[in-house]
């Protein structure tokens, strides 16, 4: 259990977290969220005792491991499946001393643990969740430097998730996953066997993974039971209620003012004047809960041109001389809001910058409307933006002709305030410099717009106020998000881009989430002939099954080695004389637990004989 006690935290004098309590009991999935700059990634570092609280308390069982990812892994030469081991720190340090553990009762030990931990399959869950995570099976054997920093914060999310920590400590874990890695997230989370508190603005995810709801908001911790529809639901009417209460609080304390103000000066009513003033001193003000400023993105309206505005005829496009999508026969009118689905890696963000002119045409032909103009906003928006630069010095650049007043306008119309204005981009927050790039996308009235994850680092509120936006937007959009709740309101026509080239999906988002979760599950049984050849196993496998075999054997030879050595040690008549009837219970009970441990190893080792002789005889 999590127990989260009257604390306080304050940041160079300003109050983050005043006098906030919370319970979550073990084995919950919860939901964080409150409005971006609350103090969620604060509240973490709390938890895990990075940040020394300034009143209350944080308590958890005794011996309970937190876990979270801090930052990408490093980029070493050590293979993602052995990054991932490493993890499980007890898995490692059991099978390092199992290799120079000397002692038969300590052998015995270590191979109960092992056996207890389920460390045999440990490769096998590795590989699982790395797969689910977008590494294939060649990834997963190559370097961690072999890919970037995106990637790496996979390869550590997949390593904590691995671990199996009693406290998972999420936030915003979605950010670096396609849309086929959160909706395998959202599955795996719902199944974890511990306690889970995660920080996400994506409703999907907060609707199918958790089963409560942490609202951080005006200082305090609510906790709201249910996901998180039913979360804003309940909300929404504690808000009304106590509007309604405000209301009526006003009007009383407007009434006794009048009469205040009527009578203060008349000496028969001076009394009954100085009563009302003591009982508008003592009503406690009713304030609503604190409303997240749900601030609409100002998008321009361009002008209407003839359809198609963009029309691609056999088209091939890539990077070099290296073809990533071929095929391409393609129509976009400005009435279009297209979603593009598939891996990451499938071509996703090439077909991006084919569309907004980043990357040439290859081969075929391509058509666009003359004066087309299109909005691109970057999946890793920094890369677009100048971090020593201030968001007022990015709109002198663009547009030097007009007022200051005008750029702060702007800016104020994507909710950058004035003290965002003149602050470097480097120090902006994810969610300000998402605003920023959204401004600088649309600052040309585009005729379309490309935007390739442009959820990530907005709360919630912001991207309600995104989906309204491009619903009124009279402009084509082309829409990359992992954010289904997005997709779903935004996107009419879905495009699939996979094995190289991009055709129309035919169904909708949900029979497209119901697919890439049926992937995730064992193959049914076919009608294909019984007598059909097997595909024979691959060299990779055959090497990995024969090193299991070696691996179960060699356990099982320890195990009797010590079997053999607790005999004579039970065959010791002197084990049995008078008094030591405490040792001899403690060596009966070893050589119990050897033999149980003799008995799975020699299961697990003629599992691997069997699995390698299949595999062998295909």
């Amino acid at each position: 259990m999590l127990r989260i006690q009257d604390i306080t935290y304050s940041v160079e004098g300003r109050p983050l977290i005043d006098s906030a309590s919370a319970t979550i009991p073990t084995g919950h999935k919860v939901g964080l969220v409150g409005r971006n700059g609350t103090g969620k990634t604060t509240l973490f570092r709390l938890i895990r005792g990075e940040l020394a609280l300034e009143g209350g308390s944080i308590s958890l069982p005794s011996k309970a491991r937190i876990g979270g990812v801090a930052q990408e892994v490093p980029s070493s030469g050590v293979s993602l499946t052995d990054t991932v081991l490493a993890a499980d720190t007890e898995r490692a340090a059991l099978l390092a001393e199992a290799d120079s553990a000397s002692d038969p009762a300590r052998i015995a030990e270590i191979q109960t643990r092992l056996t207890d931990i389920d460390a045999w399959s440990a490769e096998a869950r590795a590989a699982s969740i790395l797969k689910g995570l977008g590494f294939d099976d060649a990834d997963q054997k190559r370097p961690c430097s072999d890919f970037s920093g995106g990637w790496r914060m996979r390869v550590a999310l997949a390593a904590v998730l691995f671990a199996q920590p009693d406290l998972l400590l999420l936030d915003e874990p979605t950010n670096y996953l396609d849309l086929e890695g959160a909706l395998w997230l959202e599955s795996y989370l719902a199944k974890y066997p511990h306690t889970v508190l995660i920080v996400s603005h994506d409703r999907g995810l907060l609707n199918r993974a958790v089963g409560a709801i942490l609202h951080l908001e005006d200082k305090k911790l609510t906790l709201y039971q249910g996901n998180y529809d039913t979360f804003a639901e309940t909300r929404a009417a504690r808000l009304a209620v106590a509007e309604a209460e405000a209301k009526k609080q006003e009007a009383r304390r407007a009434h006794l003012q009048s009469f205040v103000d009527r009578f203060r000066y008349k000496a028969s009513k001076a009394v009954q004047a100085q009563s009302r003033l003591k009982m508008i001193a003592k009503m406690k003000p009713i304030t609503s809960p604190q409303e997240a400023a749900l601030r609409a993105f100002t998008f321009p309206e361009p002008e209407e041109m003839s359809p198609p505005i963009i029309q691609i005829e056999g088209g091939v496009t890539g990077y070099g001389g290296t073809e990533v999508l071929k095929r391409l026969n393609l129509r976009i009118d400005q009435d279009d809001r297209i979603a593009l689905l598939g891996k990451n890696g499938q071509g996703k963000s090439t077909l991006s910058k084919l569309l907004a002119d980043r990357l040439p045409l290859m081969a075929g032909k391509m058509t666009r409307s003359s004066k087309l103009r299109i909005g691109y906003f970057a999946q890793h928006q920094v890369d677009e933006l100048y971090v020593d630069e201030t968001p007022i010095d990015h709109l002198r650049r663009l547009r030097p002709e007009e007022a200051p007043a005008k750029w702060r306008a702007r800016l104020a119309g994507f909710g950058l305030a004035a003290a965002q204005a003149e602050t470097e981009v480097g120090r902006l927050s994810g969610g300000q410099k998402a605003r920023l790039s959204l401004l600088i996308a649309t600052i040309d009235a585009p005729h379309m717009l490309i935007l390739d994850e442009p959820t990530n680092h907005l709360d919630i509120e912001s991207r309600e106020a995104l989906v309204e936006a491009l619903t009124a937007y009279s402009g084509a959009v082309i829409l990359v998000s992992h954010d289904m709740h997005l997709l779903s309101l935004v996107a009419d026509r879905l495009w699939l881009v996979s094995d190289g080239t991009v055709n129309p999906y035919d169904g909708d988002l949900e029979s497209y989430r119901a697919l890439l979760l049926a992937r995730e599950k064992p193959a049914a049984k076919t009608g294909a002939p019984k007598h059909a050849k097997p595909k024979r196993a691959s060299r990779d496998v055959l090497i990995a099954l024969r090193a299991d075999v070696r691996k179960s054997e060699a356990r099982v030879e320890k195990l009797s080695e010590m079997r053999e050595k607790l005999d004579e040690k039970l065959a010791d008549p002197t084990l049995y004389e008078p008094g030591k009837a405490a040792d001899m219970a403690v060596w009966q009970k070893k050589h119990a637990e050897c033999i149980e441990a003799l008995e799975r190893a020699e299961g697990l080792w003629m599992d691997a004989l069997e699995k390698l002789e299949q595999a062998e005889a295909q």
